[in-house]
């Protein structure tokens, strides 16, 4: 439509400025999501708990999941864990994973493991203190916006490109390695939830959250981009744009 960029992020940021009833019209679920996990995460202390997921698309092999799965336990961190059934190619996750994993999530224990969730909504539970993501865009997005450090450990596509921006540009995540194994991925979870270097990073995510509250608030970068857009969208008369 128009010749210009307009830079309006974070969008989630930007949304809570709307009223809960619009924006409830436009939301979309890509699978039925586990609404038992709040409750878990509500018998959870404030910022104890690690929120761990890969995202819609990706897929991993059972022996990099064992590893994943082993590593969270050895580091003794509360954690939810977003499995879906396509994670893992040919596969039932539960019989994959070890029995000392499976021990971790009975009756309310160290985890919690759900096939879907409302990610947004989580990052922003007092409770969770880090999130172990797959670096992409939206997840980087939703959690900065929500204040959370991260554990990056990028998969494809662009997320490389991510992981490096979100650790060592932008300081606020920290890396596991790409060939994942158990004791790489105990230290660094533990780390961020107890380490000085996880400290460091808590702050650096709290410092990018401010900015992008500054950014959509009235007379920020984002506020100002929002109205010109909608400003020349209603000068120029645009037909879809009409009521």
């Amino acid at each position: 439509m128009f010749n210009r960029a307009y830079t309006i992020g974070p969008i989630p940021l930007l949304l809570k400025g709307f009223p809960e009833s619009e924006i409830n019209k436009i939301e979309c679920h890509m699978w039925k999501e586990d609404q038992d996990c709040f409750k878990w995460l509500n018998s959870k202390t404030p910022k104890s708990v690690v929120y761990v997921n890969f995202g819609s698309l990706a897929v991993t092999s059972p022996d990099k999941l064992v590893e994943l799965a082993i590593g969270l336990c050895k580091s003794q961190q509360n954690f939810l864990w977003i499995i879906r059934p396509e994670l893992i190619s040919g596969g039932d996750w539960s019989a994959v994973l070890p029995p000392e994993f499976m021990d971790a999530i009975k009756g309310g224990g160290k985890g919690y493991v759900a096939s879907w969730c409302d990610q947004e909504q989580v990052l922003n539970h007092p409770s969770v203190g880090g999130f172990l993501t797959h670096c992409g865009w939206n997840s980087i997005v939703e959690s900065l916006s929500a204040g959370v450090a991260m554990i990056c450990w990028s998969c494809f596509a662009e997320q490389r490109l991510n992981r490096l921006c979100c650790c060592s540009q932008w300081g606020f995540g920290l890396e596991i390695e790409l060939d994942v194994n158990r004791e790489n991925v105990e230290s660094v979870v533990r780390e961020l939830m107890e380490g000085e270097k996880g400290r460091e990073v808590k702050q650096k995510a709290m410092f990018w959250k401010e900015r992008g509250d500054k950014a959509i608030g009235v007379g920020g970068s984002s506020f100002s981009n929002l109205d010109k857009l909608i400003g020349e969208v209603l000068l120029n008369g645009c037909p879809q744009f009409e009521t």
